[in-house]
C-alpha cells in the first residue's frame, strides 16, 4: 500500500474512529497536491470531492459524499448529531444546528471536531464542526450546537 494512502487513512482513524480509514479511502482514491507545498490538500473518489486536508490543523472536512460512505460503513461511528425532522430543510441549505433540535450527539464529541448531522427519516443533511460537547448539544435550550459546513443541498 502507498505510503501516502497509509498516511490519510490513519489520520481518518484518529480523526472519527477505527475502520474508518478504509472506509473513506479505498485503494481506487485520488489524492490532489498543493501546487505550492506539495502537501495533499484533497482526495477525490472518481470525480467526487470525499475529503479536504487542512494543513494548520491536520484533519479532514468532509464531504456529503464522505459523510455518506463512513454511516454506511463505520457501525459505531461516535461524530453524528441527530436533529428534529423540523429543522431538517433548513439545515441541509446550509443553516447551523441550534442546540433545541438535536435528539442526539456522540458522546466523544469535542468542540471544534468535525461531525455529520443526521435527520431520522432523511439521512445525511450536512456536516459541520462542533461548537459544544456532545453531551451539552442536548442538554441546551439556546445557542449554536454545529456550524454547518455543507448542507444536502448545497453540496456540489
Amino acid at each position: 500500500m502507498d505510503s501516502e494512502l497509509r498516511r490519510i487513512r490513519a489520520i481518518a482513524e484518529y480523526q472519527f474512529g477505527p475502520g474508518s480509514g478504509a472506509a473513506l479511502f479505498p485503494e481506487e482514491v485520488r489524492m490532489i497536491h498543493s501546487r505550492n507545498t506539495g502537501r495533499i490538500r484533497h482526495i477525490h473518489l472518481g470525480d467526487t470531492l470525499i475529503a479536504t486536508f487542512r494543513p494548520n490543523d491536520g484533519v479532514f472536512t468532509l464531504t456529503i459524499a464522505a459523510a455518506q460512505r463512513l454511516l454506511a460503513e463505520v457501525p459505531d461511528l461516535n461524530y453524528t448529531v441527530t436533529v428534529t425532522e423540523d429543522a431538517a430543510p433548513f439545515i441541509s441549505q446550509g443553516k447551523n444546528v441550534f442546540a433545541k433540535h438535536v435528539l442526539r450527539s456522540g458522546e466523544k464529541i469535542r468542540p471544534g471536531d468535525e461531525v455529520i448531522i443526521i435527520a431520522e427519516k432523511s439521512g445525511v443533511i450536512g456536516v459541520g464542526k462542533a461548537l459544544l460537547i456532545g453531551n451539552e448539544m442536548k442538554e441546551f435550550k439556546i445557542g449554536v450546537a454545529v456550524k454547518t459546513r455543507r448542507g444536502s443541498e448545497t453540496d456540489a
